[in-house]
């Protein structure tokens, strides 16, 4: 499981900058529901090669906030995003993030 915490701005552009296919979650470290969309998360990627980022909503507050403006999708926690070409193909949030979704959104 290759899994990178991104802080900065700089380090958002470097993630979504890479080739192919990868995975960008947005994680609330107080919300239940982002603790299980976590454990969805991390379950999926024990089992596959996608590359993958966290981002700490709260820790990281200013670079979430960016995250909405950049891609024009308003922020939700928990949240996930399927870039490729740096363009999000696929997103979901709360209940919806299920190892099953993220695998259907990998595959599609």
């Amino acid at each position: 499981m290759a899994l990178t915490q991104l802080h900065s701005q700089s380090d958002l552009q470097q993630f979504v900058a890479q080739p192919g296919k990868k995975l960008l979650f947005k994680h609330s470290t107080t919300c239940p529901i982002s603790a299980k969309a976590h454990q969805e998360f991390t379950a999926y990627l024990e089992n596959h090669d996608t590359p993958a980022a966290i981002v700490h909503v709260i820790e990281d507050r200013p670079l979430s906030n960016a995250i909405a403006e950049e891609f024009g999708i308003k922020h939700e926690s928990p949240q996930i995003f399927l870039l490729e070409d740096g363009e999000v193909r696929w997103n979901t949030s709360h209940w919806k993030i299920t190892r099953d979704s993220i695998q259907e959104a990998v595959q599609a």
